[in-house]
C-alpha cells in the first residue's frame, strides 16, 4: 500500500469534500480516502499494484473536482493576491449594479440614458452586460455545481447554481416579452439579483480563504523555519550554499546569531540555541560536541560545526509538517457527522425549492412570486457555515498544538482527549527525567569498587537503558577506561549478561534473581536502599550476588502540579515502574500519588492497560516512547515524552516535543474547549439553517417577514462568519490558558 497526499481545487463546502471522499472510497484499488476542506487536500491510501497517481486524479476528475499534484507546501500568496484584485474590481461593478438597478427605488438620481421607463433598451442591455460579466466571474461555481450535480454528489456550488441560472434565464424571458412590446415587465428582471448571489458567494469564500490561511499559519512557520543557504566547509574552506546542495555527511558551519540549516551532530563548538518552535520552551537549549541541533533552530551565542544527518522530507521540521498534515486528513468523529448530515441536507433542500415552487403555483401564486422563492430557497441553504464549523476548529487547535510542542497524529485526538479518566505513567523518564545517578554500592565481593563499577559500567555501556547511562557517565566523571565487553545479551525487562575483563556478570533487577535461581540474601540491604527512593541493580557472579546498587533519578519539577492538576480535573493518576514496591512507594509519596504498580515488565504494562479498559475506563498512557511501545500502541491514546528527533518512529499517538508533562494539561483543556467550539459552530449552523429556510420558503411572510435571492446570498455569507468569529475566538482562548 502507498499513501499519497493531493492538492485538491474546487472544493467549497462539506458537501463537496464528503463526496468526493465518498467517490474516492467507492473505487477498486483504494484502501481509504480521507479529503480535507480546509487545507483543500486529499489523503489516499492505495493498491499501487492497481491504480496510480495518474488513475487517482482521473478520478478527482469525474468526481467534478481537480488535482494539483503532490501536497508539498502550503503557499497561497499569489493566488490570494489575484483573488483579491478580482474582488475589488468585482465589488466596484457590483455598487454600480445595485445603483442602476434599485438607486430610483430608493430615489437617488437616475442615470438619464439609463432610466428604466425612458431608456428601457439601455437599461436593460447594461444590466445584462454587467450580469454576464458577474456569470463569467462565478463560472467556477456554476459550472461545479451541474458537475456535482451529474456525478450525484451535489453540494453548495449546486444550490447556487441552479438558483443563479433559473434566475438568469427567467430575466432574459421577461426581457424577450419586454422587447415585444410589454414594458411593464422592465420591473420583473432579475439580472442583478443572479449577479449579486455570485458576488456575496464569492465575498463568502474570499472571507473563508482569508481565515483558512489564518488556521494555517503555525504549519507555514513551521514550512518557512529554515534558513535558504547555508555554509559548509570543504577542505577547510567555507563556501556558501542553498539546502539542495547539502548532502548527508558535509560539515556545516553555524555562527552567533545564525540558523542550524539541517538537523545534525556537533563535532566541534558549543553554543545555547532557540528551538521553541519544536518543543515551546522558550529557555534556550546549551548544546556542546556530541549533541543533536534541529534544523530551524537559532545559534544565541557561539560557534559550532556540525555534521549533517538528516536533510530535505527527512528533517524533523519535515517530518512535523507531514504529521501536522497527515492529522488534519484524519477526521474526528464529530466531524463525520456534519459531514453526513451535509450529505442528506442539499438533497433535501434542492427537494423542498422544488416542492415549494409548484405549491406556490398551484396556490395561484405568480410565477414570478415562485421562482424568486425557488431561487431564494436554494441561495440561503447554502451548507457553508455547516462545512466550516468543525474543520476550522480541528486546524486552528492543531496548529496550536503544535506550536506549543504538542504533536498530534490523529484529529480524532483533539476530540478525545477530554475523555481520559485515567492516565497510566512510566517512571523513569516519565515522571522522572530519567537522568539517573549511583547513590550507594554494597560491594560483597573481593573486587575493589572502583574495578567492580569499571566491569559493570562496560557492560552496561552495551545497552540504551536509562541505567545504563548512570554506569556510563559515572566512568566518565570518574576517568575509569571502558573494557571490552563479549557475549552481550539484554534479556528485556529482568537486566542484562556480558562477559569482561574475562569475568561473566549479570545485571538486573530482583526479577533475575528468579530467573537463574539465585538465592537473595541481601533482602534486607535491598529494603534500606529502597526506602531512600533508589532503583535496585543486583551484579551476580558465579550465581551469587556480588554487589547490589542504589540508582536514583531526579523528579521532574513540573511532576507534582501536573498530578495535582489531574485530580482537581477528576482524573486518576497511576503510576508504573519495574521497581520493587519499597521503592516505588517512597517516590509516590514524594510525588502524592496514591495508585502505584510496582514490578512491572515492559510487556506487562499493555495488560494493564487491557484490564482498565475491560473496567470501562477510557485510558491514556504516557511513556517514554521506546519501552513503552506496546502499551502506548494498545492504549486510547498514547502519549510519548520524547526529545522530538525521532518522531517519525514513534508509536504513540501525541508526542510532547518540549518534554514537559504541563503539556497533558493544556492538551486536555484545548480538547475541551475544542470540542465546545464544535458545538457552538454546529448549533448556530443548524440553527441558521432552520430560521432562514422557513422564512425563504414565504411562512413567515403574513407577521411581515420575507427575503429575496439577494438578502438570502447576504445572510448566508454573515451565517460564515459567526462561524469563523468564533473558532479565531478559540485561537485566543487556547492562548490565554
Amino acid at each position: 500500500m502507498k499513501k499519497i497526499i493531493l492538492s485538491i481545487d474546487g472544493m467549497t463546502c462539506s458537501a463537496c469534500s464528503n463526496g468526493l471522499e465518498k467517490y474516492l472510497n467507492k473505487q477498486d484499488g483504494i484502501k481509504n480516502a480521507s479529503v480535507n476542506l480546509v487545507m483543500a487536500n486529499a489523503s489516499i491510501e492505495y493498491d499501487e499494484s492497481k491504480l496510480t497517481q495518474t488513475k487517482i486524479e482521473e478520478f478527482v476528475k469525474k468526481a467534478g473536482f481537480k488535482s494539483l499534484g503532490e501536497f508539498k507546501k502550503i503557499n497561497t500568496n499569489k493566488k490570494n493576491k489575484k483573488e483579491k484584485v478580482k474582488f475589488i474590481i468585482f465589488t466596484v461593478l457590483a455598487i454600480i449594479l445595485m445603483y442602476i438597478s434599485m438607486g430610483h427605488m430608493i430615489n437617488l438620481p437616475v442615470i438619464p440614458f439609463l432610466d428604466p421607463h425612458k431608456f428601457t433598451t439601455n437599461y436593460m442591455i447594461v444590466l445584462l452586460v454587467f450580469s454576464i460579466c458577474f456569470i463569467i466571474y462565478g463560472f467556477d461555481i456554476i459550472r461545479n455545481g451541474y458537475k456535482n450535480l451529474i456525478y450525484k454528489t451535489p453540494n453548495m456550488d449546486t444550490l447556487v447554481g441552479i438558483g443563479v441560472i433559473t434566475s438568469f434565464l427567467y430575466s432574459l424571458y421577461n426581457m424577450y416579452l419586454v422587447f415585444k412590446g410589454n414594458t411593464d415587465l422592465v420591473m420583473n428582471l432579475y439580472f442583478e439579483s443572479s449577479s449579486i448571489v455570485i458576488y456575496f458567494i464569492k465575498l463568502g469564500r474570499y472571507i473563508d480563504r482569508l481565515s483558512k490561511d489564518k488556521t494555517t499559519e503555525a504549519i507555514q512557520k513551521l514550512v518557512k523555519i529554515t534558513p535558504n543557504t547555508a555554509v559548509i566547509k570543504v577542505d577547510g574552506k567555507l563556501k556558501n550554499v542553498t539546502l539542495d546542495e547539502i548532502n548527508k555527511g558535509d560539515i556545516l558551519v553555524c555562527k552567533s546569531g545564525e540558523k542550524v540549516a539541517v538537523d545534525g551532530e556537533i563535532i566541534e563548538g558549543k553554543a545555547h540555541f532557540d528551538e521553541s518552535f519544536i518543543t515551546g520552551e522558550s529557555k534556550p537549549q546549551a548544546k556542546e560536541i556530541g549533541n543533536k541541533v534541529i534544523a530551524g533552530s537559532l545559534n544565541y551565542d557561539g560557534y559550532i560545526e556540525y555534521k549533517a544527518e538528516k536533510i530535505g522530507k527527512d528533517s524533523t521540521v519535515s517530518e512535523i509538517v507531514k504529521l501536522v498534515v497527515e492529522a488534519t486528513n484524519t477526521k474526528a468523529p464529530i466531524a463525520k457527522v456534519a459531514d453526513k448530515v451535509s450529505g442528506y441536507f442539499i438533497p433535501i433542500v434542492i427537494i423542498i425549492a422544488i416542492l415549494t415552487f409548484i405549491i406556490y403555483l398551484i396556490i395561484g401564486q405568480s410565477f414570478e412570486t415562485a421562482i424568486t422563492t425557488f431561487v431564494t430557497i436554494l441561495v440561503v441553504a447554502c451548507p457553508c457555515s455547516l462545512g466550516l464549523a468543525t474543520p476550522l476548529a480541528i486546524i486552528v487547535s492543531e496548529g496550536l498544538c503544535a506550536s506549543n510542542g504538542i504533536l498530534i497524529k490523529k484529529s480524532e485526538i483533539l476530540e478525545n482527549a477530554q475523555k481520559a479518566d485515567v492516565i497510566i505513567f512510566d517512571k523513569t523518564g516519565t515522571l522522572t527525567y530519567g537522568k539517573l545517578k549511583i547513590s550507594e554500592i554494597r560491594n560483597f565481593s573481593d573486587m575493589k569498587e572502583e574495578q567492580l563499577l569499571q566491569i559493570v559500567g562496560s557492560i552496561e555501556s552495551k545497552t540504551t537503558h536509562p541505567i545504563g547511562k548512570a554506569f556510563v557517565d559515572y566512568l566518565e566523571e570518574n576517568k575509569i577506561e571502558k573494557l571490552e565487553v563479549k557475549e552481550f545479551e539484554n534479556i528485556t525487562g529482568y537486566g542484562i549478561i556480558g562477559k569482561a575483563n574475562n569475568q561473566k556478570i549479570i545485571i538486573g533487577n530482583s526479577k533475575i534473581l528468579d530467573n537463574y535461581n539465585i538465592e537473595n540474601k541481601y533482602k534486607q540491604e535491598e529494603k534500606e536502599l529502597a526506602s531512600k527512593g533508589n532503583s535496585i541493580v543486583y551484579v551476580v557472579q558465579d550465581n551469587k550476588i556480588i554487589s547490589l546498587i542504589g540508582v536514583n533519578d531526579i523528579i521532574r519539577t513540573e511532576t507534582k502540579e501536573v498530578l495535582r492538576n489531574l485530580l482537581t480535573i477528576k482524573i486518576e493518576p497511576i503510576m508504573v515502574t519495574g521497581d520493587n514496591e519499597d521503592t516505588a512507594k517512597v517516590i509516590a509519596k514524594e510525588l502524592g500519588i496514591t495508585k502505584i504498580i510496582a514490578g512491572v515488565l515492559p510487556k506487562e504494562k499493555s495488560n494493564i492497560v487491557k484490564q482498565l479498559q475491560k473496567e470501562n475506563k477510557f485510558v491514556m498512557m504516557c511513556g517514554d516512547g521506546i519501552n513503552d511501545s506496546p502499551a502506548l500502541a494498545i492504549s486510547n491514546i498514547g502519549v510519548s515524552v520524547n526529545s522530538g528527533t525521532d518522531i517519525a518512529m514513534d508509536s504513540a499517538d501525541v508526542i510532547l516535543t518540549n518534554n514537559n508533562l504541563n503539556s497533558i494539561i493544556k492538551l486536555i483543556n484545548i480538547s475541551k474547549k475544542t470540542i465546545k467550539n464544535i458545538k457552538q459552530n454546529l448549533f448556530w449552523a443548524f440553527f441558521y439553517n432552520s430560521l432562514m429556510i422557513p422564512i425563504a420558503m414565504g411562512l413567515l411572510k403574513p407577521f411581515g417577514i420575507f427575503i429575496n435571492p439577494m438578502i438570502a446570498s447576504l445572510a448566508m455569507v454573515l451565517s460564515s462568519i459567526t462561524v469563523i468569529l468564533n473558532t479565531l475566538r478559540l485561537k485566543n482562548i487556547i492562548k490565554r490558558k
